[in-house]
């Protein structure tokens, strides 16, 4: 509300090279991509951003709205003269990248939807998490946030990769945090994924308990028109748990 803000961005990749955006999970920094980073920068002009209220970009005053985040993201396609990219978003990466494709699909060339949802049936969980940010932040709630992330048999052979991922949860601002929160309390979109208008892509994550195949995933792939569903290995955060797997498909797809 208010206004596009200007987003936090790195752009990594050659000049010239396809133009691949990366939007993250609520509660991260455009740094859970350095694994997409590391194997794509050679094929693609990588931008990585940090959502409103995230990271580098500022914190204005809540409620959000999805399409606060994708009028951010437009102001940003625009300051870079990109008129068009592929898009890869996870989470709330993902519900921006479905909203842009039903409203301003040519902005986009192609759409990955990564571990993420259309709708939440039951948004009391979304009240008790909103509930508990206002009372203290997002440090108490981020142990429990990062256990959703990742497998637990995963998280504990990679204890230092957790461990930043729980402070990227717990060094979010807080009101930015809680005004995303709100914004997804309220996200339904599934009426609108028909007039989704672009190529789509829709990954899910095996042992995923934020966002299940079984429903979310399968919604989105049954509701797009053409999209394509691939399941791999992994949690919530499934493009770093399978990193080498989810860069395949992103590349393939994000590909001209």
């Amino acid at each position: 509300m208010g206004g596009a803000v200007e987003l936090h961005h790195v752009v990594d990749g050659p000049e010239g090279a396809p133009v691949l955006v990366l939007a993250g999970s609520l509660g991260s920094t455009l740094e859970m991509w350095r694994p997409q980073v590391a194997a794509l920068a050679g094929a693609f002009r990588i931008v990585r951003l940090d959502h409103r209220g995230h990271g580098g970009s500022p914190a204005p005053p809540g409620p959000y709205r999805m399409a606060d985040l994708a009028e951010d993201v437009l102001a940003l396609l625009d300051r870079l003269e990109l008129p068009a990219v592929a898009w890869c978003g996870l989470s709330l990466g993902g519900m921006v990248g479905m909203y842009l494709g039903s409203t301003a699909p040519e902005r986009l060339t192609s759409l990955t939807l990564c571990c993420t949802t259309a709708h939440f049936p039951d948004p009391q969980p979304w009240a008790d998490r909103i509930a508990a940010v206002a009372a203290g932040g997002t440090e108490p709630i981020a142990d429990a946030v990062v256990a959703r992330w990742f497998t637990p048999d995963w998280a504990a052979a990679h204890p230092d990769q957790v461990a930043e991922c729980r402070a990227m949860i717990a060094d979010t601002d807080d009101a930015g945090y809680l005004a995303c929160c709100q914004a997804i309390e309220v996200w339904d979109h599934r009426d609108q994924l028909r007039s989704v208008a672009v190529p789509t892509l829709v990954i899910g994550g095996a042992e995923d308990l934020a966002t299940p195949v079984e429903p979310h995933a399968r919604t989105l792939a049954d509701g797009i028109p053409g999209a394509r569903l691939e399941v791999v290995p992994g949690a919530h955060l499934a493009t770093i748990e399978s990193a080498e797997r989810t860069s395949t498909l992103i590349a393939a797809h994000a590909s001209p």
